[in-house]
């Protein structure tokens, strides 16, 4: 039997899936804590026993998110454009962009990067043949600094060199790839995407204990995000001779962020819309820190309005919102981050939460579009992508998986549910359900067995409703 062991350390918990790849059939899972802080191979093992036969897998892999996942502080030189083409890039790569920072770095960033402490610093600036002083002086800083993490070099190809040896000279750990923006408002994220890749396994995976999972199997080989980006990319173009299903839309929320990822080309569906901006990659993942449903769950309360609360608790119950009531909520999830709702009047609220989150998200994630008028008449501007007319919305993450009424929350991308008009979020979708968690599992498969992981994607993602014809 050809089989695989596929396994998602988590921060909380880690996650075991033994798969039949010739019947595309999950024949058992098993999860135990994640024990990163001592030995992550005491959770590993407790979650192995409860597979048998597990050794004879063909196939042993391992993601992980766990101590926090892959940190970058991105560097760039204009926020919208060099910057924003860093922090794009890094979050492909499955990381989590815990800083950005523009133009020249001051001594005060200097000293917020010692604290952040981030994995990897990634160091760009510049179209080729651009500006070349900003990156060299931010070269300069860093090599200057007492920051030890691996820096990845990718801007302005002019100035590489120059960057180089002021690295070399600072004894700085660094690696050189193409620029993430050749020229204006063109992206090239791909190639530092894959870097940061050889770096997580090469160092990343070390410095968290994470090197100890091979005594076990053969090794942790991507960041868990990272896994779910490639199932979503296998699952909407398919392969050679099996469909996917098209442009597709993933929903994952956790205790600490929401995460979107999406599979589509994004440009204006309507005629007479022109697009401006930089340009939108065909795989986009977003992060929203501040829209988590538990560490953050005060924040979340906080960037949105009590008005919206209340307009939302009323058109999903028909009664009204206790404020009080919520706020007291969002204290107890706050500091007993793994409590569950115990009774309906709970639940209501942890939705209330997961569908907020989801509805901001999306929003974020998605383009808009601005009426603009002119003597000649009114005119229409995107800004990133038009995602209205999306088919497939796929929902991952525990408050989804473990809840009767997943929909409830997942009709937050909803179009009509944003609060303002001209954001570019799914109409219609048909809803998905991971509810087996297929989705990092089988981005891990699909690193070998395509087909394999394809079909059992297809499987297993359940449909809950379809959308409007």
């Amino acid at each position: 039997m050809s089989s695989a062991l596929l396994i998602d350390i988590g921060s909380t918990y880690t996650k075991v899936s033994f798969f039949n790849l010739r019947e595309a059939a999950l024949l058992t899972r098993a999860q135990a804590s994640t024990t990163v802080s001592s030995d992550v191979n005491v959770g590993l093992e407790k979650a192995l026993e409860q597979i048998p036969n597990w050794q004879d897998a063909e196939y042993l892999l391992a993601c992980s998110s766990a101590a926090g996942g892959l940190k970058i502080a991105a560097i760039g030189l204009v926020p919208d454009l060099t910057a924003e083409a860093a922090r794009r890039a890094a979050l492909g790569a499955g990381s989590r962009v815990v800083k950005t920072y523009s133009y020249e770095l001051t001594d005060g960033d200097v000293e917020e990067l010692q604290e952040i402490n981030a994995d990897i610093i990634l160091l760009a600036g510049g179209t080729d043949g651009g500006n070349k002083e900003i990156i060299i002086g931010n070269a300069r800083k860093l090599a200057e600094s007492e920051l030890d993490q691996p820096i990845l070099v990718a801007g302005n190809r002019s100035a590489v060199s120059q960057v180089e040896k002021i690295l070399q000279q600072g004894q700085k750990n660094y690696y050189i790839t193409e620029n993430v923006m050749p020229k204006l408002e063109e992206l090239n994220i791909e190639p530092a995407r894959q870097k940061i890749r050889e770096i997580f396994l090469e160092k990343i995976v070390a410095a968290r204990g994470l090197d100890k999972v091979k005594k076990v199997i053969d090794g942790v080989i991507m960041p868990t995000p990272a896994a779910v980006l490639n199932s979503a990319e296998l699952l909407a173009e398919g392969t050679a001779s099996i469909s996917g299903w098209g442009e597709l839309l993933v929903v994952d929320i956790g205790g600490a962020t929401t995460d979107i990822h999406s599979a589509a080309k994004g440009e204006p569906r309507q005629a007479g819309v022109s697009q401006r901006g930089l340009e939108e990659p065909f795989m986009k993942r977003t992060v929203e820190g501040d829209l988590g449903m538990r560490y953050c769950a005060r924040e979340l309360f906080e960037v949105i309005n009590i008005s919206r609360w209340q307009k939302t608790y009323q058109k999903l119950y028909q009664e009204e919102l206790n404020i009080d009531k919520l706020k007291d909520y969002i204290g107890r999830i706050t500091t007993a981050t793994e409590y569950l709702p115990e009774n309906s009047e709970e639940m209501k609220l942890e939705n209330l939460l997961g569908r907020e989150a989801v509805r901001l998200a999306t929003a974020r994630h998605a383009g808009s579009i601005k009426t603009i008028y002119t003597p000649q008449g009114a005119s229409f501007i995107q800004r990133g992508k038009d995602l209205t007319g999306i088919k497939n919305v796929i929902g991952t993450g525990g408050i989804i998986v473990h809840n009767e009424c997943p929909e409830v929350i997942l009709q937050g991308v909803l179009q009509e549910n944003q609060a303002k008009e001209e954001s570019l979020t799914p109409t219609a979708p048909n809803f998905f359900l991971d509810d087996n968690y297929i989705m990092a599992a089988m981005g891990l498969l699909a690193e070998g067995e395509r087909e394999a992981a394809l079909r059992i994607l297809q499987k297993y993602i359940k449909q809950l409703s379809r959308g409007k014809e």
